[in-house]
């Protein structure tokens, strides 16, 4: 079995963003030479989340209007009486997800149609890092 664990590092401009990674993650299997496994991809904060979803403007667009909907900012959330004022980043994470697992098959992530892997920033700004672990044979 192989193994292979690289970082990838972001600091975005804006407080939310959507960064499609599937490039530099299709890269580090390649550079991992497995050819059948799978690989982690994760963000290694708590207000952040990896997604895996079609790379169209407009479904992003979406899914930030969606994600602002149902955890809004607050000042109100409990959480902000510790000092942050981070609160929806925490919950919108929390909806997201903080990782996916992609198959690799004859050396290439398998995705279905349209299918690109995403990182979500809500509490941007600030350099933040995702974990990309590679496994198999």
């Amino acid at each position: 079995m192989k193994f292979l664990t690289e970082y990838l590092w972001f600091n975005t401009q804006k407080h939310r963003e959507y960064i499609n990674i599937t490039q530099q993650v299709a890269d580090i299997v390649r550079k991992s030479e497995v050819q059948e496994g799978m690989v982690l991809v994760s963000a290694m904060h708590i207000t952040a989340g990896i997604y895996v979803n079609d790379a169209e403007s407009g479904l992003i667009s979406d899914i930030d209007k969606w994600l602002e909907q149902i955890a809004p900012f607050d000042i109100n959330y409990k959480h902000h009486f510790t000092g942050e004022t981070n609160g929806d980043s925490h919950l919108k994470s929390l909806l997201i997800g903080h990782e996916v697992i992609v198959p690799i098959t004859n050396g290439r992530l398998d995705f279905g149609t349209w299918q690109q892997i995403y990182y979500a920033e809500f509490d941007g700004q600030r350099r933040k890092r995702v974990i990309v672990k590679v496994m198999g044979e």
